[in-house]
């Protein structure tokens, strides 16, 4: 008969609850920003409708060069004014509820802190007007235990948050007639 006793079996459980914890990586990070713009919702659409235009309209990004229009599969890599380039991959294109899909494809971690992202734009009708609703699910830079501050959750969900934000403003004054 084989018998453990308790203070053996105690630190058995402890040492492997520890050593579970060290193994838990990243976990996902959320961002979910919206805007309400004061123009109807095909005027909003028009701004940011083909998937390259964002660089017609966002302030964070200093060229854009796309490949494939559209369709799923296309490509847009941003060069961002900060210094670097991200590409992106379009996932899904719908007109009719319009709704872009796309995921990062090839990071930077360098010159923007998150190492793989999947987004969400989407325009509706709302309070007279429209509502764009702009979401990402993401994951930081550095994937090991320890992040250094530059490359953590927090840097992330900013550099996600804070694109957004300025994104958002920027189609908000174009549709109303008062940007670029």
């Amino acid at each position: 008969m084989n018998f453990v006793p308790p203070l053996v079996a105690s630190l058995l459980i402890l040492a492997a609850s520890f050593s579970a914890a060290s193994a838990h990586g990243p976990t996902p990070q959320k961002a979910d920003e919206k805007i309400t713009v004061a123009a109807p919702p095909a005027a909003v659409w028009d701004v940011i409708k083909e998937f390259a235009a964002i660089g017609d309209w966002h302030p964070g990004l200093a060229k854009v060069t796309a490949e494939g229009g559209n369709k799923e599969g296309a490509t847009r890599t941003l060069t961002l004014k900060s210094g670097g380039d991200i590409v992106e991959s379009l996932d899904s294109y719908n007109e009719k509820e319009m709704s872009i899909e796309y995921r990062l494809l090839k990071e930077n971690v360098d010159a923007f802190p998150v190492s793989f992202y999947s987004d969400q734009i989407s325009v509706r009708p709302a309070d007279g007007g429209s509502e764009i609703e702009w979401t990402s699910r993401f994951y930081r830079a550095d994937t090991t235990n320890e992040p250094p501050e530059d490359k953590n959750d927090e840097a992330a969900t900013k550099a996600t948050t804070d694109f957004f934000q300025a994104g958002l403003a920027a189609i908000k004054a174009k549709a109303e007639g008062k940007g670029k």
